[in-house]
């Protein structure tokens, strides 16, 4: 994270759409979300305070899906058909973790460097670090940051499937989710939670014989939403098949979508998440860890009561002298 002066500089920087800079305030926010430091003023969060009111121009879309659908190979695929309508493109993705350092393993970089040399298009990985924790906050952060840069159109391929890739989903004004044949069929979709959150569905691999009843049963199992049913359309990433009428449908949504209303219910998420984190730190940095424990084991196995203890603490005033852990949150023993 940069030094207290620079944090303005910095701010400038990325305003002008210096590539250095933008990676910098990038791994900023991704450092203070991992470590819980959010609601620090005077860390990162004051550089994406300092953004955020230039925020607002770029499109945000979504990408998720099973792993294995060719998330990654259709998102180079996307990057292409922005970047040959002139579009700035930058890229946010979820990379799995390395079991060693807990970094990402830069799978989308490394999938995605042809874009190296483009000035138009960043990529940039975000470490999934085995559990989502601050990881929706370090992502819309990143968003922010390349939406401050100035580029048109910011993707988010998420790692997965799972409530992680759902939260992640409601940084996005646009979410497409992708899916495979071989990935099983609707019913699985929905157990994901995925025909809620979804505005477009692609059917990836569309060269295979399953793929058509795939896009049948997803067209049928959409009768059920409330809302109107997205669209599903079909590609082969791989074979740069069909990628025009993936984008054709994401364009559809654009089109329909009222900007502000849908930045302003975002930001509304966004400040729930952040008050209820930094919430929880301060509830639990003021010695209530040690007095659940105390109170557990004071307890006869018969008279405990997880409610009744649970009022209790939260009534018990914060015990001052109790050293914080890091973030701000109370070491356990």
């Amino acid at each position: 994270m940069p030094d207290a002066p620079d944090r303005p500089a910095l701010a400038d920087d990325v305003l002008a759409g210096r590539r250095r800079a933008v990676a910098r305030a990038i791994t900023a926010v991704e450092t203070a979300a991992g470590d819980g430091a959010a609601g620090d003023l005077g860390g990162a969060d004051a550089l994406v305070d300092a953004l955020y009111p230039h925020t607002g121009r770029a499109w945000r879309v979504g990408v998720t899906g099973p792993p294995g659908a060719g998330k990654s190979t259709l998102v180079d695929r996307l990057v292409g058909a922005f970047r040959a309508r002139g579009q700035t493109v930058g890229v946010v993705a979820v990379d799995p973790s390395s079991p060693f350092t807990g970094g990402a393993l830069l799978g989308d970089r490394v999938r995605m460097d042809r874009w190296a040399e483009d000035d138009g298009v960043f990529v940039r990985s975000l470490a999934a670090r085995g559990a989502l924790g601050g990881l929706s906050e370090a992502a819309e952060a990143a968003c922010d940051v390349l939406d401050a840069a100035g580029y048109d159109v910011v993707l988010v391929e998420t790692v997965g499937v799972g409530q992680g890739e759902i939260d992640v989903a409601e940084t996005t004004d646009t979410t497409l989710v992708v899916l495979v044949p071989e990935s099983g069929d609707a019913v699985q979709a929905m157990k994901a939670g995925l025909m809620e959150v979804a505005d477009v569905f692609c059917v990836n691999k569309a060269d295979k014989p399953e793929a058509g009843r795939l896009v049948r049963a997803l067209r049928q199992a959409l009768h059920l939403r409330a809302a109107a049913a997205p669209p599903v359309v079909t590609a082969s990433a791989l074979n740069d098949e069909g990628v025009g009428g993936v984008v054709e449908a994401l364009d559809a949504h654009r089109a329909g979508l009222d900007a502000e209303a849908t930045r302003e219910a975002r930001l509304r998420r966004r400040v729930r998440r952040l008050v209820e984190a930094q919430w929880r730190r301060q509830f639990w940095a003021g010695g209530r860890g040690a007095a659940l424990a105390d109170a557990v084991a004071a307890l006869d196995p018969a008279e405990r009561a997880p409610h009744r203890l649970a009022a209790r603490l939260l009534a018990a005033p914060p015990a001052p002298s109790v050293e914080p852990g890091r973030g701000g949150v109370e070491r356990e023993a």
